[in-house]
């Protein structure tokens, strides 16, 4: 039985294409190259320094969707070849960064030349080339709500025109220079905006997309398992980390900081989405998130302290969570946003996406891996640790 003729959201045939996804082994990219691979008849020349989390869909080659990824070992600030590849795709996805907030005031200049130096080459190559681009950004280009610096008391806190983030409206507020948290923000915003300049003046085909928070299997790293011992993931993997060596869960400035998640599987789908329907997604730029699923960072730590009690069948702690200051936890010059709730009127009439996914399922889904991936390897690390008597 002939397969049925795949069709974008105007009724045309969808017609396979070949994507040089510049980042895809990390945990977007892995994501996307499972849906890429298992659901479309898309190629996937897969552009990244490591290989872990895309291994599964490389080997062996008696696999459904055969040499249809092609991964590329390169990293993208000092390779030749890497213009090869962005000549020889359709679309070009870049997803490359150093996304880490605990890098971002550590790490300053690698942050900032991660996310605008080294994607420069990018944007230019699509642009001459006359190649589509699907760039990466993050909701952290809005930096803070209008409302933050509302008087505490003031009713109009309550009131969504000052909080809710538009991307055709709300302005990008960083703090001071000093506080350098903000590196990564601004270079993301920079990199936009030259993105949107070369649209305006040359003519480049582009999307640009904001993450609201995307959570599930495979994000960052734990540490001193799969990532340095002294590294400092996310959010979700620096808990999942603390629920894995039953210690408290450590809030940042006592926790108080609002956030919205969604499932990395919703997300993928608005990404295929762009993908797929180019008339309907070039020129823009999409918040893709959940509104739905806001939270402060200390209910997101009680919520997670409860799944995983679930799913370890372990109770929880007497003491699950405990408050630390900024200061002690990443050092001088962290700053933060006060709220991030996404807008989703542009990606709902471009593409009519929404997400599904709860935060409490979404938890369950992202937990249940965490302690079927890690807490063998963790047990042994910390039986390693502790001298016997």
């Amino acid at each position: 039985m002939a397969t049925p003729t795949r069709v974008d959201l105007d009724g045309n045939p969808i017609k396979p294409i070949i994507v040089c996804m510049i980042g895809a082994g990390g945990f977007i990219g892995s994501h996307l190259c499972e849906k890429l691979m298992a659901e479309t008849p898309h190629k996937v020349l897969a552009v990244d320094v490591y290989n872990d989390k895309i291994k599964h869909l490389l080997e062996p080659a008696s696999l459904p969707w055969g040499d249809r990824i092609q991964f590329h070992r390169i990293n993208i600030k000092h390779d030749s070849r890497l213009e090869g590849l962005i000549k020889m795709a359709d679309l070009t996805i870049n997803l490359a960064a150093i996304c880490t907030p605990a890098d971002y005031n550590t790490r300053p200049l690698d942050t900032i030349y991660s996310n605008f130096i080294d994607a420069l080459p990018v944007v230019k190559y699509c642009s001459e080339n006359g190649k589509r681009l699907i760039h990466f950004s993050t909701c952290e280009v809005y930096g803070k709500t209008i409302g933050s610096f509302l008087p505490k008391d003031s009713p109009l806190r309550q009131d969504p025109a000052y909080y809710v983030l538009k991307e055709d409206a709300s302005p990008c507020i960083f703090g001071p220079i000093e506080k350098q948290r903000w590196s990564y923000a601004c270079a993301k915003q920079l990199i936009e905006r030259l993105v949107y300049a070369e649209g305006a003046e040359n003519g480049l085909e582009f999307t640009i997309v904001r993450p609201f928070n995307w959570i599930g299997p495979r994000m960052d790293f734990i540490p001193g398992i799969d990532g340095p011992s002294e590294g400092v993931p996310r959010v979700l993997a620096c808990f999942s980390n603390n629920l894995l060596r039953r210690e408290p869960l450590k809030l940042v400035d006592g926790g108080q900081s609002q956030r919205t998640f969604v499932y990395i599987k919703d997300a993928i789908e608005a990404v295929v989405l762009m993908i797929e329907n180019p008339s309907r997604a070039n020129g823009q730029i999409f918040n893709v998130g959940n509104p739905n699923n806001e939270v402060t960072v200390r209910q997101l730590a009680e919520m997670m302290t409860q799944v995983y009690s679930k799913v370890s069948r372990d109770p929880p702690l007497e003491t699950p969570t405990i408050d630390v200051s900024s200061k002690e936890f990443y050092g001088e010059g962290y700053d933060d946003s006060d709220k991030r709730i996404p807008d989703m009127t542009i990606i709902n009439k471009q593409l009519g996406w929404n997400p599904k996914t709860s935060l409490w399922d979404l938890l369950e889904s992202t937990l249940t891996y965490q302690h079927r991936t890690y807490s063998q390897a963790v047990k042994q690390a910390l039986s390693k640790a502790v001298p016997s008597s």
